[in-house]
């Protein structure tokens, strides 16, 4: 399976079949005062939330040139190893399209996929009235894989935004886009899950929203929207072995792309945020290493020197569970939250540390957030009779405490967990060792643990797994 971007939303209408579907659908319906009025009986509708938002979903076409090699013998390593072929490129005109949705109607601002638009020379906006208007490309950022078009156009309809930070795992969703040239085509479901990440790019920042919603080539960049009408994502990928659809959607949140959005408006860029943590997800053998009854959350396992993060008072070993008020389950999440600030920007950040919640300011730092997590696999090395996790590290006792990491070879599973030379092993999670044995006792049956680290005068945590 991989996941693909969508460049079309394909929308078929779903049939409410059995009267406990229609009475579920009817009850929920009623709530949005979606009813349509056939003769005497309400029916379940879609139709005026399609309506009312359709007008604001429009289709993108774009033209474009991509540098690419001309001689394909040079791709040929046999071929490679006997001459010496020239470095020889090419321009190569593509069309694509893909969706894009009105936020803005008086500036002509668009939010869409910045794959959608990627080396594009021209793009044309088609309206649901079928006005074509070209478009110029106020910013993109990759990262978040969000771009800001603005068109210049007359009785322009936009898009409410939703908080995204108020969605559940359940929720009706409708999809609006134009999967395979099929303009404006709708489908609907549920929001699957919070908080994915797909894991395409080490430097994306994704927080995605999953739903089962028909979602296919061509739908990159449209609207998914909830039973009020209101964006609460912009769809962006799919999960899929052959490009069509199978129930696995992705869209960045409306919260994330708004923040893009306000920041590629006002400099062209976003100005990555840094708090200066290198953190990993909070995993149940994690939580009861660090004596924690905490299920969600970034695990803190080292704070950089003079960083953002240091100067609020954020300590290694701390689990962090929300950023302004907002919970944040997942390292992926916090990540993406802390991305999309301003520089200089105040912060409050929700931790827990040894089981007592606590809250701290911090002032966004420039740079880019980072997310460690510990590779996992035995590599074939050579035990020094601790866990798995450790092997690879030469070990002895610390003659001022704890347990000395003498050495680490190169691609052990110690070096991928993060150890260094000269490190020393103070605690396996909040338990003390002064000796290899204590060490080996306090990780013996463990499958993952935590280890409170001394490297020169920092304190931090490794993630061993």
């Amino acid at each position: 399976m991989t996941i693909r971007h969508s460049s079309s939303a394909n929308l078929m209408p779903k049939v409410f079949a059995g009267l406990a579907s229609v009475l579920l659908v009817t009850s929920t319906l009623a709530m949005a005062q979606l009813p349509a009025q056939v003769g005497s009986a309400p029916l379940p509708s879609l139709a005026p939330i399609i309506k009312r938002t359709s007008p604001a979903v429009v289709g993108i076409s774009v033209k474009g040139a991509q540098q690419q090699q001309v001689n394909p013998l040079m791709q040929d390593p046999f071929f490679r190893r006997f001459f010496d072929f020239p470095e020889q490129q090419q321009e190569r005109q593509f069309q694509a399209s893909g969706s894009g949705v009105i936020i803005d109607a008086q500036q002509g601002y668009i939010l869409t996929n910045a794959h959608v638009v990627d080396n594009a020379k021209e793009i044309t906006v088609t309206l649901l009235d079928n006005r074509e208007l070209k478009a110029t490309v106020k910013g993109t950022d990759r990262q978040s894989d969000i771009a800001v078009l603005q068109v210049k156009g007359t009785n322009l309809t936009e898009i409410g935004i939703a908080d995204s930070s108020k969605v559940q795992v359940g929720d009706f969703v409708i999809a609006i886009g134009n999967p395979f040239g099929l303009e404006h085509t709708v489908t609907s479901g549920i929001i699957s899950a919070l908080g994915r990440a797909t894991g395409m790019s080490q430097d994306s920042f994704e927080d995605l929203i999953q739903t089962d919603a028909p979602i296919n080539p061509g739908n990159s960049g449209g609207a998914l929207i909830d039973l009020n009408g209101q964006l609460v994502g912009i769809n962006s990928s799919i999960f899929s072995g052959n490009g069509g659809n199978i129930g696995i959607g992705f869209a960045v949140p409306s919260n994330m792309a708004k923040a893009v959005m306000d920041q590629l408006v006002k400099y062209g860029k976003v100005q990555r945020g840094l708090l200066g943590v290198s953190i990993t997800n909070l995993t149940a053998d994690i939580a009861a290493s660090q004596g924690t009854t905490e299920t969600q959350g970034a695990f803190v396992s080292e704070v950089s020197e003079n960083s953002a993060a240091e100067k609020a008072g954020i300590k290694a070993g701390d689990i962090i569970t929300g950023i302004n008020g907002k919970p944040v389950k997942t390292s992926s999440a916090l990540r993406a939250a802390i991305g999309v600030l301003r520089v200089g920007e105040k912060v409050e950040v929700s931790l827990v540390r040894e089981g007592k919640p606590r809250k701290v300011t911090a002032t966004i730092a420039e740079g880019a957030d980072s997310t460690v997590a510990a590779d996992t696999g035995n590599n074939g090395n050579k035990s020094n009779g601790t866990h798995q996790g450790l092997r690879g590290a030469e070990l002895s006792n610390n003659t001022g405490g704890g347990v000395l990491v003498s050495s680490v070879t190169e691609g052990s599973n110690a070096a991928q967990n993060g150890l260094q030379r000269n490190d020393v092993i103070t605690a396996v999670g909040r338990t003390r060792v002064n000796s290899i044995k204590e060490l080996q006792d306090a990780t013996k049956n463990l499958n993952a643990f935590t280890l409170m680290i001394q490297r020169g005068n920092r304190t931090l945590f490794a993630v061993i797994r």
